[in-house]
């Protein structure tokens, strides 16, 4: 007679997944081995674990329970550096701010720039004060030997006969001698062209009280006077050496104040002479 194992119990009814891990694994000791399953037939204790190889599998691969998470494990050695990256876009110009920080010290000098461009010509500045004197040059050859009929002699010599009233100047109108026409019988004034020493005399015949002068471009350089008490022609006369340079002019002239009766006649001539002594050099 066949000997057949008995049946298992009937399972409990699978309510579908479960709410949580706690849930399922209460659910699993279902089929946690017991004191009574100990006792149970080898056959019976096979089928079982069997059975309950295969739920869990097909609960493990619902992902309705699973076993917790282990602890993290220690951090790995840090890999190598990678390659740099391509260079990135410029970036928007940042927006200005005010300083507020410290002013640094400042820095050394720079290497000097290129040299500019020359700028426009300034205007002239004031002349200098003179240099010191130079050197004597050299002394310059020998000239010709000069001849004294070339140079100007000036000379002249006039008389009064029916002279032009010229104020105070004394017009002897009557040319003698006048070399280089340097005299003038309108004016009665001697014109220097050549600069030198002149000699310059004058005789005047006189009715009354007379004061002459010798002028030197209408200065007075010596005066004479002559007192005539008894009405008588009398001869005021003068002369003077003097130094003129080109343009001075000498002439002879009177003072009302303190007489001036020059006679005008037949009788006797009042004559104005004058001549160059020699010629100024340099």
């Amino acid at each position: 007679m066949q000997v057949h194992p008995p049946h298992p119990a009937p399972l409990p009814p699978y309510s579908g997944r479960a709410s949580s891990k706690q849930s399922c694994c209460s659910d699993w000791s279902v089929f946690t081995p017991s004191k009574e399953a100990g006792r149970m037939q080898p056959g019976l204790w096979l089928v079982t674990s069997i059975l309950a190889a295969v739920l869990g599998v097909a609960l493990l691969e619902d992902g309705v329970c699973r076993a917790p998470d282990g602890k993290d494990g220690f951090p790995g050695v840090p890999g190598l550096n990678g390659r740099p990256g391509q260079k990135g876009d410029m970036g928007e110009p940042g927006k200005s701010a005010q300083r507020t920080g410290i002013q640094g010290l400042k820095g050394d000098a720079g290497e000097p720039g290129p040299p500019g461009i020359p700028g426009n010509r300034g205007y002239h500045g004031p002349h200098g004060p003179p240099g010191l004197p130079g050197q004597p040059g050299p002394k310059g050859n020998k000239g010709k030997p000069g001849n004294i009929l070339e140079q100007p002699r000036p000379a002249f010599s006039a008389s009064r006969r029916s002279p032009p009233s010229k104020g105070r100047t004394v017009v002897f109108d009557n040319i003698i001698t006048n070399q280089e026409s340097s005299y003038s019988p309108q004016t009665g004034e001697f014109t220097c062209r050549v600069p030198g020493l002149y000699y310059f005399a004058y005789q005047v015949v006189s009715s009354g009280d007379l004061c002459l002068s010798i002028t030197k471009n209408r200065e007075r350089v010596v005066s004479f006077c002559d007192y005539n008490s008894r009405d008588i022609l009398q001869v005021n006369s003068g002369s003077s050496v003097l130094s003129l340079a080109a343009g001075d002019q000498v002439s002879i002239s009177t003072d009302p104040a303190r007489g001036s009766m020059i006679y005008s006649g037949s009788e006797a001539d009042s004559v104005f002479s004058g001549f160059m002594l020699f010629p100024q050099i340099g």
